[in-house]
């Protein structure tokens, strides 16, 4: 079966797109299970932003901040 040569300087551009789109996927995968804004249970956790801890990191990337030298400001609720 004959190839023609261009379609051989397509393959980088698939890989990169297809890198592309499945590392969003797992982004937007990540944000939907592990981010406290998001809840998928109301009737059993309404508030799944109440019950984290002060010292866990809930976001992807965190510059110049050390998340285990936080202290608990407000109420329990």
């Amino acid at each position: 079966m004959y190839f023609p040569p261009a379609l051989f300087q397509l393959i980088p551009l698939f890989v990169f797109i297809g890198t592309g789109a499945v590392g969003a996927g797992l982004y937007l995968a990540r944000l939907a299970l592990r981010n406290p804004d998001v809840s998928w249970d109301r009737k059993n956790n309404p508030e799944p932003w109440n019950k984290m801890n002060p010292t866990s990191q809930y976001k992807f990337y965190a510059v110049n901040m050390d998340y285990s030298k936080l202290k608990k400001n407000g109420p329990d609720f």
